[in-house]
């Protein structure tokens, strides 16, 4: 005889056990429907263009003819644009982070801005472009050009790579920093050699989500300025002379992969919307890249960290 106590227990146990089987199973169905979602998306994408993914597509400028249009100023814009996107989030977003969780004592004011960081993390993508017209094409110059798109995409994935940033610091054990301060080693020398090193992959995680939500977007793009039709490339970053380095790309007018699909899918030729499969076809493709290259260096940055 099982004692009453004891029964109890044990269905208690079963009851648990049926309600982890349970989420386990929704949790299952839910990610197989993601991603049966985005592998008939991408290969109907694959399917539709397939015939247009040809080195004339990658190497023709836009065209009235569907049959010679290609995206070369689409990519060569989206590359350039995702440039000055990095150069000018990614150091100031994880500087931000650093500073948060490492450096700023605990007030009303630090909690402020962690709450408007977190919160400006879910503002609608066109108030940044509202924003970037008003502060950098205008009121700074810039003009419609390389360098607004790229400052405009900064600030907006700007709280991703805060936020991401605190987080990967905030999973370092707290043992790491006081066997370094039992050292004698001051706190930039904790956060040089210690913090940052070791939350760089969850860093490189939280920089890599936030470029490949920067690189599909329109609204903001489309709101500063960028040409849906554009038939020639900026000045090449690399200058003749020396110091080597051209700037001059940077006021350059530009276009992007979704500005590109946006204008052919807005025709009604069916050959335009061959275009526009195949552009989206090879954007999704720079995006996994991004995101393959992102896992392939946080699993060697990981194989080096040893607490």
């Amino acid at each position: 005889m099982i004692p009453a106590d004891l029964s109890g227990i044990q269905r208690i146990i079963r009851r648990n056990k049926r309600r982890d089987l349970i989420f386990a199973i929704f949790g299952f169905v839910a990610l197989l429907i993601g991603v049966l979602t985005f592998l008939a998306l991408f290969l109907q994408m694959a399917f539709a263009g397939w015939e247009r993914l040809t080195p004339d597509f990658f190497t023709s400028f836009p065209s009235r003819r569907a049959g010679q249009a290609g995206i070369l100023s689409a990519w060569v814009g989206s590359v350039l644009v995702m440039l000055v996107t990095a150069v000018s989030a990614v150091p100031l977003g994880v500087a931000a982070g650093v500073y948060l969780e490492e450096y700023a004592t605990r007030s009303w004011v630090t909690d402020l801005i962690e709450i408007n960081v977190t919160n400006l993390a879910g503002v609608p993508s066109i108030v940044y472009g509202l924003l970037a017209l008003g502060v950098f094409v205008y009121a700074f110059g810039f003009g419609q050009s390389i360098l607004s798109a790229g400052l405009t995409l900064g600030l907006l994935i700007l709280p991703v790579v805060i936020v991401a940033t605190r987080e990967a610091i905030r999973s370092i054990p707290q043992h790491i920093r006081e066997g370094a301060y039992a050292l004698g080693a001051t706190r930039w020398q904790v956060t040089r050699d210690h913090i940052v090193p070791y939350s760089m992959p969850g860093i490189l995680t939280g920089v890599i989500i936030g470029m490949s939500r920067a690189i599909g977007e329109t609204a903001p793009v489309i709101t500063i300025g960028a040409l849906t039709f554009i038939a020639f490339l900026p000045e090449s970053p690399i200058g003749p002379e020396f110091p080597w380095v051209n700037f001059d790309w940077l006021k350059s007018g530009f276009t992007v992969m979704p500005i590109q699909m946006f204008n052919w899918t807005s025709r009604p030729e069916e050959a335009f919307q061959q275009n526009a499969a195949a552009a989206g076809f090879v954007l999704v493709l720079m995006t996994l890249a991004m995101n393959a290259i992102s896992i392939w260096i946080r699993y060697h940055l990981r194989k080096d960290i040893k607490w």
